[in-house]
């Protein structure tokens, strides 16, 4: 089954950056995942998110307010935090 992965944010910069990180860390890892961007701040409220940008890997908010770098992103598809 393949992983899910959503960038939540409004499409500032730093979410911008967020999801392109995202998507690198994705090839670089080989895993199977889907990249979603979230925009809509009701549903962003919904998953308990008050500040962007934040990552949500299988429904579980792993990051928030701050950009990731590509190594910790590809560090949270082996569990870590």
């Amino acid at each position: 089954m393949a992983t899910k992965i959503e960038i939540l944010g409004t499409g500032c910069p730093k979410c911008k950056q967020l999801e392109a990180n995202a998507r690198e860390a994705v090839a670089k890892s080989g895993i199977e995942a889907i990249v979603e961007k979230v925009t809509d701040i009701d549903e962003i409220m919904e998953m308990g998110v008050m500040m962007t940008p934040a990552l949500v890997i299988d429904g579980e908010v792993r990051s928030v307010g701050k950009v990731l770098t590509v190594d910790q992103i590809a560090a949270q598809f082996q569990g870590g935090k």
